[in-house]
């Protein structure tokens, strides 16, 4: 098996539920990953204390989403100034 076929796993506690995450990264990244999450969870559920688990779910999805977004942006803003400095 190379490296790139290898699968890491690892088990992470997810707004109170238990997961096993498989992939190739590392479980340490897989870790913080699955604590990011939680955390984003955490703060949406405890902002709308009444939505139940699914429906944070799907705001903490969202909330993620506009992140990146707003991340991609930015990076291409920034390959924008860079393409210019680097023409001139």
């Amino acid at each position: 098996m190379t490296q790139t076929e290898q699968k890491n796993r690892v088990h992470v506690k997810i707004y109170g539920e238990e997961y096993t995450m498989r992939g190739p990264a590392s479980p340490d990244y897989m870790k913080r990953a699955a604590h990011y999450v939680d955390e984003k969870m955490r703060q949406i559920g405890q902002t709308n204390s009444r939505l139940g688990v699914s429906r944070i779910a799907v705001l903490t999805a969202i909330n993620l989403a506009d992140e990146l977004f707003l991340l991609r942006k930015e990076l291409q803003e920034l390959e924008t100034i860079l393409d210019q400095k680097t023409t001139r």
